[in-house]
């Protein structure tokens, strides 16, 4: 997954799809750029059912090892080579985004859906940009005078 993908016009998937999907044989997937929408990503269904059976496997591996007795602590250590940024927590948070991340990946492969793992680590990635910046880090987390009270809730509407 770390290679990008070939990418092709939209309209080249439209104007010749015969030629544009024999090209799915010599690569993952393509992405489909589009003007004024965001791109689209093409693969075979069967590429599409064996990554969603590796993550599936992961998901049951990170669950099963974080219930070793030991599985924590590895998890732990080895987080910051698979996520560099994590150097950036404090070890509460680093142990708090391992359990978030077991449970996560877990539930989000029940669902084949991987939008909130995708969730979960770009918020924990801006946690990290927040530790690494002390004036940021000192911005949000010190007390700045009175408080405003209540936000009220946004309009239905809105």
């Amino acid at each position: 997954m770390g290679s990008p993908l070939e990418e092709v016009p939209f309209t080249e998937l439209i104007q010749h799809p015969t030629r544009t999907t024999r090209r799915l044989a010599a690569t993952r997937a393509l992405r489909l750029r589009r003007r004024g929408a965001g791109d689209l990503v093409l693969m075979s269904a069967d590429r599409a059912r064996q990554e969603g059976e590796v993550v599936d496997l992961t998901a049951r591996l990170l669950t099963g090892v974080l219930a070793e007795g030991n599985g924590a602590s590895l998890l732990r250590r080895i987080l910051p080579a698979a996520l560099p940024w994590v150097r950036f927590l404090p070890d509460a948070a680093v142990d708090e985004l391992a359990g978030e991340l077991v449970a996560t990946v877990h539930a989000a492969a029940s669902l084949n859906n991987l939008a909130p793992v995708s969730q979960l680590l770009a918020e924990w990635r801006h946690t990290a940009e927040v530790y690494a910046d002390p004036e940021l880090h000192a911005i949000l987390t010190h007390a700045h005078g009175d408080d405003f009270g209540s936000v009220p809730a946004p309009d239905a509407a809105a």
